[in-house]
């Protein structure tokens, strides 16, 4: 686990906030039974997960792709080529929504803003160092010229909610 103390008191405000603010419908089949603790999300969390993520073209319309997330300090993380679709979507609208699914044990459903970590002409995130540490060692120092394929956005997230009726809440304490 790698987030503070800090990071999971916000991620846990941002969970109740999310889940208050949400419709009924929603509330009906999210509660306190079929949801985790930012504790435990982020003990289940770990590693890359698949993310679902969902940008908007100029056109205004929707598109849909698959990236590497890495959850850290409560928050999605993600990279792209510099030359992706996706990539010049993110440059010009950086809402986004994204999804992590596991059959019909986990649901995790973000919606927020990105933001560029490692921009090619200006000064990177103040822990872009750390981070990038980080996916060396999970990807391998030589995977990628990091300096010029690879762009990595780090999600605020606005919104955030979790569908967990499949997870054993003492097992995911337990992993962080």
């Amino acid at each position: 686990m790698r987030e503070t103390r800090e990071d999971l008191k916000e991620l846990q405000a941002l969970l109740d906030a999310s889940l208050s603010r949400s419709t009924s419908h929603l509330r009906s089949i999210i509660n306190t039974e079929s949801t985790l603790t930012a504790e435990e999300l982020t003990g289940v969390l770990t590693g890359m997960c698949t993310l679902a993520l969902s940008t908007v073209t100029a056109k205004g319309e929707p598109r849909i792709s698959g990236v590497d997330g890495h959850f850290l300090h409560g928050k999605w993380h993600f990279g792209t080529a510099r030359t992706a679709a996706k990539a010049r979507h993110l440059a010009a609208r950086p809402a986004v929504s994204a999804a992590h699914m596991r059959g019909e044990d986990l649901g995790v459903f973000t919606h927020g803003m990105v933001e560029i970590l490692n921009p090619q002409h200006s000064e990177p995130a103040a822990d872009w160092p750390d981070l990038l540490a980080y996916f060396k060692d999970f990807y391998g120092d030589d995977f990628f010229d990091w300096d010029n394929e690879v762009v990595y956005y780090r999600l605020h997230p606005h919104w955030m909610t979790v569908h967990a009726p499949g997870v054993d809440k003492l097992t995911a304490v337990s992993w962080s």
